[in-house]
């Protein structure tokens, strides 16, 4: 299979400016449409993605990422199902544990083993098969069985949470853009799949982060520092469970020995003053920048150690260029 295309889209208001974009992604080429789910820092995610399914013919759209902590997991799977339905079948699940949205609400992320048994809930049911929850059997009888399946792409970096994707999701979520990283995040997901008995061939890999095609890297390096910010939350999160000296590679863990703070008010905002220890480096390594051509070539290395998707996170300056460049020179690349 070629690499795909998706973009991610944050859910600001104006409503208008978010499915101007997400139009001119799929006039562009992208075959997939994404959002953040943090309703308090953005707006509310579902009635967007409502009418970014009425604004398109084919892209297919999800969350990247919803989470089962402050989505109760059978109303999430019923929104889902409802999108799938209206959409006939473009609809596609991106899930973690819960980043900005429990915590700036001052609740913390599911743990691993209660996120396992929600996922693993959450897509039986919104694919209309019947579920045991809370002591009931409950089923989606309005469910078309003749949809596709909705698939469910687990987010994650620790060795227990690529677990979960490995025995439950169809596919893990990476932000980050460095193929080392990558490459053993996969294969940590696809010992778990194995392990549980699952093909771990068939384990979809997504790679998400931002890119900016210009020829002007100091510029774009400028615009991107708030993304290894960001990831460094969940780096964090890792070294306080298992240490800077794990198997997690050092490519991951080394850059946060110099960070200082994190504000979830900048959350993904070019120019968050928490991306200041953020060095040159890291930002190559992390996102997809330079010209076409530089970006191309990143994405084809990508490709080569497997990744299926590059989703763009679209926070930078530029928006509407950067879509027509990669539907004019890059997307071409790869079909």
């Amino acid at each position: 299979m070629a690499l795909s295309f998706g973009v991610t889209v944050l859910p600001d208001p104006p409503s208008s400016r978010f499915l101007e974009l997400i139009r001119h992604a799929e006039a562009n080429g992208f075959q997939y449409g994404w959002t953040y789910d943090s309703h308090v820092l953005w707006q509310e995610s579902f009635p967007l993605l409502t009418m970014a399914v009425q604004a398109t013919t084919s892209m297919k759209f999800g969350h990247c990422v919803t989470n089962p902590g402050t989505r109760e997991p059978t109303v999430l799977a019923s929104a889902y199902a409802t999108l799938h339905d209206i959409s006939d079948g473009r609809m596609v699940m991106g899930i973690g544990r819960g980043d900005s949205a429990v915590r700036y609400i001052g609740d913390k992320p599911v743990r691993v083993a209660e996120f396992e048994r929600r996922c693993a809930m959450v897509k039986e049911f919104m694919n209309g098969r019947e579920v045991e929850w809370n002591e009931k059997p409950l089923k989606l009888a309005w469910v078309r069985p003749e949809l596709p399946e909705i698939p469910m792409w687990i987010a994650g970096y620790g060795p227990k949470a690529l677990a979960v994707a490995g025995r439950v999701g169809d596919g893990v979520i990476i932000q980050l853009a460095d193929p080392v990283i990558v490459e053993w995040i996969m294969d940590t997901a696809r010992k778990a799949a194995e392990e549980a008995g699952r093909d771990p061939s068939e384990l979809k890999c997504i790679v998400c982060a931002p890119s900016h095609i210009t020829d002007d890297l100091a510029d774009a390096r400028d615009q991107v520092r708030w993304f290894p910010a960001m990831v460094s939350n969940h780096v964090m999160d890792l070294i306080e469970r298992y240490g800077y000296e794990s198997e997690i590679p050092h490519e991951l863990t080394e850059y946060v020995r110099v960070r200082k703070f994190y504000d979830y008010d900048e959350h993904s905002r070019v120019g968050a003053k928490h991306g200041e220890f953020v060095t040159d480096e890291i930002c190559d390594r992390f996102c997809v920048l330079g010209n076409a051509e530089q970006a191309t070539a990143k994405l084809k290395e990508l490709e080569a150690v497997g990744v299926d998707q590059f989703n763009i996170y679209l926070m930078t300056h530029g928006q509407e260029e950067d879509l027509a460049a990669y539907g004019k020179d890059i997307i071409p690349a790869f079909r």
